[in-house]
């Protein structure tokens, strides 16, 4: 077979040229052995890296082996290579114990600390910005490391490859984008998924750097990825790769490839990286017949070795108890007592306060939002952090909230907390699928914990409309994964801020803005916390208990002062997830009567979960029914008159007569 494939050994040694055969020959042996198992049904699906090989290798064996790479699931040689032995890869894709989900996620969709890999999720936009986090972690700690991403032509079409690329172009960041142009985006043609002749050309929007690889030639992979890594690591800058190459299968095997003109995959074909190298090695006089021979049956020896270590380990065993812990990473509540010391102080002085003295005690702790640097962020929470703590961690960021969350993730991979401000609640719906799928699910997916806080301003009552007036909570509770947290006093929301930032798990920190500078108390001078997941008992009675949280709860309160003969229980839930069901089972069971007070719209949210489970706990002790009250089903008003009658407000005192007469 004459060579397609002009190869050029430049300075690389024989060793290394072996060794970059060898690689690439391991995982297409693994994927003849896996297609044939799938056939078998031993498997039940395959994603085929067949042709596109010398990508995953060049790249891999171009970095240090402690460097970040986060493929996709045609990058088997990318996990070879890092040398993750095959029986755990064989049992992660037969979803049993030894693979690196306890049978929770399937095939490459995982990540490992210890080989340091960071695997995909099914949306595949999200992994560009996690690479911009490691990324920045990196270079904060001017530790001189790379970090290499994996994404397919298709996956650029996506806004997280914009937002990604602009952030790290801004941030100057040492990421390589790896794209992989292999045509079809499963059956789409990139004629459909682009307008400009290269991928790499999109650099240029970015003032960043671009190349054109031919990713079937490894060697031309591996020496330009080796020269960019080395400089990348002494100036920080990232770069764009597009690898042209061809996927050889089926997006997955089901879907075939009738797609293709039998021309271009014959062009392909001919290109083959294996076999063209295999040939280039054998003109050099590197690799002989004998040891060819001797490479592949080593090769699947120690497939079928480790097949059978996989085939022999049982199935998982379902563990109620085990499958609920690892939704968090465990996290011992530590006290610290807030001091007698106190002023007089607004809500959003103490949300101040506390971020500014976790920022003190973690000296590595990242602040990242839109104007929160020299402007101090919309609301002034941040003002004065730069000129204490630096630009490098009080960060503007261009407006991208998708991005930041997944760069937040990414800081966390990498060891660093770090606490993204959305500038107003609304807007998390623009990063609504990073938190719902990376930060939710990452520990109980694979182990690692998304140690961030996302603040969110929220609610309404100031007159900003339908995109600046949300309390959207209800829209993350339900989410396993997440802690959310909801403050309506100063005192509270300093110490559960802190705590919320010490604690390694995502956490939702909701901040009423109508509360900011309306609600006043007395807080603690000093670095204190205070628990998630423990409601207050802020005003006691017999007739009636009252649960509430956010704005809501200074309502109820205001009714309570102008009607002084009601004897009401008034629980603050502080948190919302978790829920502390107990203070209101045990309040429900004494007063026989409940009023749940939610500001945001009543169906789905927080009063009717908690409505359910008083009926579902408490129904004998009921003397009445259980009653809700939240706001209107619209969408919230800008004029005072309409938003006034959205909110739920003026319901409460005849609700309570209702519920104390009944």
């Amino acid at each position: 077979m004459h060579a397609k494939i002009d190869f050029i050994k430049n300075s690389i040694d024989n060793e290394t040229l072996l060794n970059l055969y060898k690689n690439m020959l391991k995982p297409r042996l693994i994927e003849e052995k896996m297609l044939i198992l799938l056939r078998q049904g031993k498997i039940s699906k395959w994603f085929s890296g067949i042709g596109q090989e010398a990508i995953s290798i060049g790249v891999t064996m171009a970095l240090e082996k402690d460097e970040y790479i986060l493929p996709m699931h045609r990058n088997l040689g990318v996990f070879t290579t890092k040398e993750i032995p095959l029986y755990r890869l064989f049992s992660q894709w037969q979803g049993k114990m030894n693979g690196f989900t306890k049978g929770r996620d399937r095939s490459f969709h995982f990540g490992t600390q210890e080989y340091n890999i960071v695997g995909m999720i099914s949306h595949l936009g999200p992994q560009l910005g996690v690479a911009d986090g490691i990324a920045l972690a990196n270079k904060l700690k001017n530790n001189k490391k790379v970090c290499a991403v994996f994404s397919g032509e298709g996956g650029t079409s996506e806004g997280d490859f914009h937002e990604a690329l602009n952030v790290a172009a801004v941030w100057d960041l040492p990421v390589l984008f790896c794209i992989e142009n292999n045509g079809y985006g499963l059956s789409t043609p990139v004629s459909e998924q682009f307008k400009c002749e290269n991928i790499a050309d999109k650099g240029i929007g970015y003032g960043m750097e671009s190349y054109v690889i031919d990713g079937n030639n490894v060697l031309e992979v591996y020496a330009k990825v080796d020269e960019l890594a080395k400089s990348v690591r002494e100036n920080p800058r990232p770069i764009l790769l597009e690898f042209k190459t061809f996927r050889m299968r089926g997006h997955e095997e089901a879907s075939g490839t009738k797609y293709v003109p039998q021309d271009v995959l014959d062009f392909w074909g001919a290109k083959d990286p294996l076999e063209n190298y295999q040939e280039f090695l054998k003109n050099e006089g590197i690799l002989t017949e004998e040891l060819e021979v001797s490479l592949k049956k080593d090769i699947v020896h120690e497939i079928n070795e480790h097949l059978q270590i996989a085939f022999n380990e049982d199935n998982v065993t379902p563990d109620l108890e085990t499958e609920l812990k690892d939704v968090f990473k465990e996290h011992q509540y530590k006290e610290v007592k807030p001091s007698k010391e106190k002023k007089r102080i607004r809500l959003v002085d103490a949300i101040s306060e506390g971020l500014y003295q976790s920022m003190e005690k973690y000296d590595d702790l990242v602040i990242m939002g839109q104007d929160v640097a020299e402007y101090g962020g919309v609301f002034k929470i941040t003002d004065g952090f730069l000129e204490k703590f630096g630009k490098e961690r009080v960060r503007n960021t261009p407006i991208c909230e998708s991005a930041i969350v997944s760069a937040a993730y990414g800081l966390s991979i990498n060891g660093i907390k770090s606490v993204m401000e959305m500038q107003f609640a609304d807007f998390a719906s623009s990063g609504f699928n990073p938190i719902v799928n990376l930060l939710a699910k990452s520990h109980y997916r694979w182990g690692q914990n998304a140690d961030i806080v996302v603040r969110m301003p929220c609610g309404a009552g100031v007159g900003a409309g339908p995109f600046h007036s949300q309390t959207n909570e209800a829209w993350f509770t339900k989410v396993p994964g997440l802690k959310v947290v909801y403050p309506a006093f100063p005192q509270d929301a300093k110490g559960l801020l802190i705590e919320a930032i010490n604690d390694p798990n995502p956490v939702l920190f909701f901040e009423h803005k109508a509360l900011y500078r309306s609600v006043y108390q007395e807080v603690s001078d000093n670095y204190f916390t205070t628990e998630i997941g423990k409601a207050a008992i802020i005003k006691e009675g017999t007739q009636l208990t009252i649960v509430s949280y956010g704005a809501a709860i200074h309502w109820v309160l205001e009714v309570l002062e102008k009607n002084t003969t009601f004897s009401v229980d008034v629980i603050d839930l502080r948190t919302l997830q978790p829920l502390d069901v107990e203070t209101i089972y045990t309040s429900v069971k004494k007063t026989g009567k409940a009023l749940i007070v939610q500001e945001d719209s009543l169906f789905g949210g927080i009063a009717s979960d908690v409505s359910a489970l008083i009926n579902e706990n408490c129904f004998e002790y009921l003397d009445a029914p259980v009653k809700r009250i939240a706001s209107i089903e619209t969408p919230i008003p800008f004029d005072k008159e309409l938003e006034k009658q959205y909110l739920g407000k003026n319901n409460i005192e005849k609700s309570i007569l209702a519920l104390i007469n009944y």
